[in-house]
């Protein structure tokens, strides 16, 4: 028994309308063409890839559409597929190359099913346009292309700066190593000569005082300014190898601050004490402590040198018939110490270079000095541990404090 099952033409009608409708509005191109390789249909997205007009193209070879070699190996692949059943192309696909109407061409990747259809076969064609992939793939070929010689440039660019750096740093510890030589050289001159020059300047400060002991009976003031002078003069050599020296054994590292106890009061009144004795005429040397305590940990003999450094400096660049003033204060947090002249003060340019070694304020004039003190001073302290600051106005004076932690 048979069962005949009946299709309502409406429903052919509507099914082959709605069918045509996607065909038609599909973004990838479709063709469709016989066994001998001619174009039965082709929807308005293979005319726009192809820029053709359906009329141009059905009933004509699919040929027509290919770039050589393609065009003439078309055929071949239709008549070998229907002989042997091996597909080429069907029912695999593969990337091909269209040709416009305008003779450009363009990459596509082509699917082929194959279809029967009335009794013979039908073969359909998808056409993917690949033309924005390809051009990404271009781009970014070029882009890694660039990339690939930046990073050449760049290597061997590294490689010249790697032979520069390496070639610098073998001339750097040349010269590092000369210079160690030379420092060492420096130092032990330095060394050699400052103790070599204090034999004949302590013979030079004795026969100096016998000079003006013997002279007493004279009364001859022109003996007592000479001297005087050569007394003047002596001190100042020797303030000056005392800078040297202290700065070669700071720069030689030999510089070990020893923090012990002692009482500050009793070490400030020995300086203002001794400091007095080489004031100028009526300089007076004004000692003041604030505070109940007294004792400190520091290393006495650099706060010493600190100090004397200072009230020195005071007592040099201000004038006669003047007050310098030394305090001195100690709490449980921290030591403070003050030293403040009211003599020619630091111009504003040069504060900032103070600290520097072999730096003068421009004011100094013929004043003697090394311009290694307050960097010596500067570097006391910090090896204990403090820190130094300052306040001066030109003509009006300058104060130095010296701050400490007791903690």
């Amino acid at each position: 028994m048979i069962n005949i099952i009946n299709v309502k033409p409406g429903l052919i009608m509507e099914n082959a309308a709605l069918l045509k409708a996607i065909i038609d509005n599909a973004i990838d191109g479709i063709i469709t063409i016989d066994e001998r390789g001619r174009v039965e249909s082709i929807n308005p997205a293979a005319c726009k890839l192809f820029q053709r007009d359906p009329e141009t193209v059905i009933g004509n070879n699919i040929k027509m559409l290919m770039p050589e070699p393609y065009r003439n190996q078309h055929d071949g692949y239709i008549h070998r597929y229907q002989h042997t059943g091996e597909p080429h192309i069907i029912g695999i696909g593969r990337e091909v190359t269209g040709l416009r109407k305008d003779g450009s061409t363009f990459p596509f990747r082509l699917g082929v099913s194959e279809v029967q259809f009335s009794g013979r076969k039908v073969y359909t064609g998808f056409i993917h346009d690949l033309s924005r992939e390809k051009e990404a793939e271009e781009k970014l070929r070029e882009y890694a292309a660039h990339l690939e010689e930046e990073v050449e440039k760049r290597t061997v660019w590294l490689k010249e700066t790697v032979a520069a750096l390496q070639e610098a740093k073998e001339e750097v510890s040349f010269s590092l190593e000369k210079e160690r030589e030379l420092g060492q050289l420096k130092s032990r001159f330095v060394s050699m000569a400052s103790h070599e020059f204090r034999t004949p300047l302590s013979a030079i400060q004795l026969s100096a005082a016998l000079i003006d002991k013997y002279a007493e009976p004279f009364n001859n003031p022109q003996i007592a300014k000479h001297v005087k002078k050569i007394k003047n003069a002596v001190g100042n050599l020797t303030t000056i190898l005392n800078d040297f020296l202290s700065l070669e054994k700071l720069e030689a590292g030999k510089v070990e601050p020893s923090f012990e106890p002692f009482d500050l009061v009793k070490l400030s009144e020995e300086i203002t004490e001794e400091m007095q004795m080489v004031a100028k005429q009526n300089q007076n040397i004004i000692y003041q402590h604030t505070g109940t305590l007294s004792n400190v940990s520091l290393d006495a003999n650099l706060l010493k040198n600190c100090i004397f450094n200072l009230v020195s400096n005071a007592i040099k660049y201000s004038g006669e018939n003047t007050f310098i003033e030394f305090n001195t204060e100690v709490s449980e947090r921290e030591c403070i110490v003050t030293i403040e002249d009211n003599g020619i003060g630091i111009p504003e340019a040069d504060q900032k270079h103070l600290f520097e070694a072999f730096f003068r304020a421009h004011n100094t004039g013929n004043i003697p000095g090394t311009g290694l003190g307050l960097n010596i001073v500067g570097r006391y302290v910090r090896l204990m541990n403090g820190k130094i600051d300052f306040q001066s106005d030109l003509n009006k004076g300058t104060k130095f404090i010296l701050t400490f932690s007791t903690l």
